[in-house]
């Protein structure tokens, strides 16, 4: 498939701090990727490089070919950063259509906003807007222009379940009309629901890249579940807890666990034995980073 935008053993520093430490990244046309890392990993740092707000320390990054430097190149794309500034004398659709009359192509204002939840505010100030619906006001914008790529950082922050699945929606019709489309987030619920690609980021450094599913089974654990009052003592337990009445181990080895479970006469009820979520292999994977470093 064709390489969209592309990191190339690429570092950045902020003074003695490594933000991104010789990332290789392709990113190509009809993904939904996304990309998951604790606070400071370089999430924010690696997006900001591929839409040209920051230059690598060294190493390369490209965005459709060429500089992602160029205004020219950078019209292909659609940007939602973390935090972002409306004025708050415009109304919605006024802000719809100033943004879109930089592109060549572009979406209506009735059509835009019809797919983000947001027709019904066509005519309100932004200064009147709730939190939320400034947030998905400012996501629908990055699409404003009809781009090939879409970088969302943290795009659903602050907005409550239905606001976030209608932002959902609005990603999933792009990517299937064939838009590409590379997210971060804090919710890997939301990784799980929209990414095909899932690349786990820490210390600045690519820890996985893959399929949801592959990065869950990347960390070979195994998440066994019964129902018991109190966690037993049992040898490969790598993780425990304890939720209404459940007991939730995590171990690279669930036959041998389940086996000395029994071996151990514990009583418990209703045994599960399952794969790992995404939030437990991400915890895995950084953890294990942890300990290295």
């Amino acid at each position: 498939m064709t390489v969209l935008a592309r990191a190339i053993e690429a570092t950045r520093r902020y003074g003695d701090v490594l933000a991104l430490d010789r990332v290789s990244l392709d990113i190509r046309a009809g993904e939904l990727v996304g990309l998951l890392g604790p606070n400071g990993a370089g999430k924010s740092t690696l997006i900001n490089l591929l839409v040209g707000l920051r230059r690598p320390t060294s190493g390369t990054v490209e965005l459709f070919g060429g500089s992602p430097s160029d205004p020219a190149v950078r019209r292909g794309i659609g940007v939602t950063p973390q935090e972002s500034g409306l004025p708050e004398s415009l109304r919605v659709g006024e802000i719809v259509d100033f943004v879109s009359a930089h592109f060549p192509e572009r979406y209506g204002a009735a059509e835009l906003l019809a797919r983000f939840g947001l027709a019904d505010l066509v005519r309100r100030q932004v200064g009147g807007l709730s939190g939320g619906q400034r947030r998905r006001l400012a996501v629908a914008l990055a699409f404003a222009g009809r781009p090939r790529l879409v970088f969302l950082d943290e795009p659903t922050t602050g907005l409550d379940v239905e606001a976030r699945r209608t932002l959902w929606e609005g990603i999933r019709s792009f990517h299937a009309d064939g838009g590409t489309v590379v997210l971060t987030s804090h919710y890997l619920e939301e990784i799980e629901a929209l990414a095909q690609r899932v690349v786990v980021i820490g210390r600045g450094r690519v820890l996985a890249d893959d399929t949801v599913r592959a990065v869950r089974d990347v960390v070979g654990v195994r998440r066994v579940s019964f129902a018991a009052p109190v966690v037993p003592e049992l040898p490969g337990i790598l993780r425990s807890s304890v939720e209404a009445g459940r007991v939730h181990l995590l171990t690279a080895d669930s036959d041998r666990l389940v086996t000395e479970l029994v071996r151990a006469g514990t009583a418990f009820a209703d045994l599960e034995v399952r794969p790992t979520s995404l939030e437990e292999a991400f915890i895995t994977i950084t953890s294990k980073e942890e300990t290295r470093v």
